[in-house]
């Protein structure tokens, strides 16, 4: 999939969809598994935000960053609760979606211990795994696929500080990618 999303073949396939539909079916999706980790799934997408885009791989980055979001957003680490925001309640993870005139934003925000500074540049790059995530399943490439996604549509992907966690937010201009010429 990330082969594809950066040689672009995918482009032909684009076709208006909403982001904001997409953000509350992957919170749909991932809401069980969320509850079952002892984690609230909240989803702010109340707006449409439309984008000519490949739905299916902006669909598969958002299920990414969400899927990390519970595995690193654990109830428990180090033995210590984690804290939700605002200081009380189970910890948390919010999805949104929104959309201006120029572009649509989707953003995954955790309480969880984050991705050092130093770090965020060289996690997106395919197998890279930070020592704290080897005990977790996974093979280092969801956040490639993510930013490769995010490229594709002209976009970016960026990972900033949650203060506690992570908030990684994919931002892509709402017009359309010009056709490669073959």
């Amino acid at each position: 999939m990330i082969a594809r999303a950066e040689s672009g073949e995918v482009r032909d396939g684009m076709a208006e969809f909403d982001v904001a539909e997409v953000a509350r079916d992957v919170s749909e999706l991932y809401e069980p598994l969320a509850e079952d980790k002892g984690l609230t799934l909240a989803v702010e997408a109340n707006q449409p935000a439309a984008l000519k885009g490949n739905r299916e791989l902006v669909s598969q980055a958002l299920a990414n960053l969400v899927d990390n979001a519970i595995k690193y957003a654990a109830p428990e680490a180090n033995g210590a609760p984690v804290p939700a925001a605002g200081g009380g309640g189970r910890p948390g993870i919010l999805v949104k979606a929104s959309a201006d005139k120029d572009q649509v934003v989707l953003t995954v925000s955790d309480h969880g211990p984050g991705i050092p500074e130093g770090d965020r540049s060289r996690v997106v790059d395919r197998f890279v795994r930070l020592e704290q995530s080897r005990s977790q399943p996974g093979s280092g490439l969801g956040l490639s696929l993510v930013s490769a996604v995010a490229r594709l549509h002209g976009g970016e992907l960026r990972l900033e500080d949650n203060a506690p966690g992570l908030r990684a937010r994919i931002a892509l201009p709402r017009a359309a990618m010009p056709q490669q010429a073959a």
